[in-house]
């Protein structure tokens, strides 16, 4: 029997994903992504699954973190960018980190070598013509403005649009040693880490006092044609985040936690910036944190006022780029279709989902609904238990909508176990004890956890049937 191909719109995180669990599933990938043929304005290569903000997945803690669960999860799933992510991983305590150019590299390796994926380099402008009958859009948050124009025009929904900022990359042999040091917050090794995996630059109070003002002061990008868009949360540029408080920067980016300077163990930091391994070499670290829309002169004299970077050699400094998204909730269904247009799906950033590995799942869950239905079975959802369902939920129908007026209320959304439902049981100590404050936090996440992975397990020995390798 010959299996019509499914079309796949950019060849990021998502769309990679999705090619991935298509194809090996046994269905034919056509993957169309714009770049070298149209560049955007943040990325560097014409590789796939490029990173073009941190070099971070965040944590890969599966017990107690909702991240590291996604990571195991999509790990159980045969998952080509956590495949990929694991064998190009560099130390970062906690965290998985990869050397991007050597996880981009594989990434697209893996996909061109596929014998049912085709790749075409070229740029699909405005919607998919009618005879493309299953279509995954995962262009992203740079979305070009043709082809968001059309999308906005088919849903009578403007997608809103707010700023990504990019963190400096500075050189390690630029970073003076004799006043920063190494170390994990906490001492916590991660994969392929030691416990001491970040390079530190510690501040007094008078030292965060003068970068503070200097920071709020500092000479910034204009908006331009992008006046007035919103920031999202989780990727605010520093100086915005400097700008709500004087101590805002100090209970996030810049937080003195757990960390101690070895040369003076006695005395705390004020404030620490953490620069973090962004390649396999060791040759480059990134500033944790400092995304910015600060000038390119005035980063560079800014945050040469941090001690221990007074003379940083930048190998890239920060930037600015557009983000496009839809109001996922009342535009998709439980299974990430247009509504309006059922060929249509959409995966990744664009349907409101915020972070590398999150728009990697929604991939995930997009390439492995689409392959249900080109091979004749119902689509099933992963349960709402697991990060997976607890994303997809989100997106397509856990939201609640603001009943007030003003601009609507769905914003992107990091997987959190506040996206979970609850558990149905109190966690307890091994002698059958109450638990409480941090103890009770960490043993209801671990409950979570083991809830997620054995559904997890569940949905997909159901869903595989007969079939050697687990499908939807």
């Amino acid at each position: 029997m010959t299996i019509a191909p499914v079309h796949i719109i950019g060849g990021g995180l998502a769309g990679s994903e999705a090619s991935w669990q298509l194809a090996q599933a046994g269905v034919p990938v056509i993957l169309h992504e714009m770049r070298p043929v149209q560049p955007t304005e943040v990325h560097k290569t014409s590789d796939f699954a490029e990173l073009v903000c941190s070099n971070s997945f965040r944590s890969d803690d599966a017990q107690t973190n909702a991240v590291g669960l996604l990571h195991e999860e999509m790990r159980r799933l045969d998952s080509v960018i956590m495949a990929s992510a694991d064998r190009h991983k560099v130390p970062a305590g906690g965290a998985l980190a990869v050397d991007r150019d050597g996880f981009s590299a594989e990434v697209t390796a893996r996909l061109g070598s596929h014998p049912l994926i085709e790749v075409r380099r070229e740029h699909v402008e405005t919607l998919p013509p009618s005879d493309w009958d299953n279509v995954i859009i995962a262009t992203g948050p740079l979305t070009s403005q043709p082809l968001a124009a059309a999308v906005a025009a088919l849903t009578g929904e403007t997608s809103l649009a707010f700023f990504d900022a990019i963190a400096p990359i500075v050189h390690r042999d630029s970073v003076n040693m004799d006043i920063a040091w190494f170390q994990s917050r906490y001492d916590k090794p991660g994969p392929g880490g030691t416990g001491a995996d970040y390079i530190n630059c510690p501040m007094t109070r008078e030292q965060y006092e003068a970068f503070l003002d200097a920071l709020i002061a500092g000479d910034k990008t204009g908006f331009k044609e992008f006046e007035g868009t919103p920031y999202f949360d989780g990727c605010l540029p520093i100086e915005i985040m400097a700008e709500r408080g004087r101590e805002t920067l100090r209970f996030g980016p810049m937080k003195p936690v757990g960390l101690t300077n070895p040369r003076d163990p006695q005395v705390k930091s004020y404030a620490i910036v953490q620069l973090r391994q962004d390649n396999a070499l060791g040759t480059l670290y990134n500033m944790v944190g400092f995304q910015t829309k600060l000038k390119y002169a005035e980063q560079v004299r800014v945050f040469r006022m941090i001690p221990g970077l007074e003379n940083a050699e930048f190998a890239r400094l920060g930037g600015l780029h557009r983000n496009t998204y839809l109001n996922s909730p009342v535009l998709l269904d439980s299974t990430l279709r247009l509504k309006s247009m059922p060929r249509l799906r959409f995966a990744g950033q664009i349907t409101g989902c915020e972070g590398y590995i999150e728009s990697a799942g929604v991939g995930l869950m997009a390439g492995c609904f689409a392959a249900a239905e080109r091979l004749g079975r119902v689509p099933s959802p992963p349960p709402v238990t697991t990060a997976l369902g607890a994303l997809l939920n989100h997106i397509t129908g856990g939201h609640i909508v603001s009943e007030e007026a003003g601009p609507r209320s769905f914003q992107p959304m990091n997987v959190n176990f506040g996206l979970f439902p609850p558990l149905d049981f109190t966690p307890k100590s091994e002698d059958g004890k109450r638990l409480r404050g941090t103890e009770k936090t960490h043993a209801k996440k671990r409950a979570m956890s083991a809830r997620a992975l054995q559904d997890l397990e569940a949905w997909k020995n159901a869903a595989a049937g007969e079939e050697e390798r687990p499908q939807v």
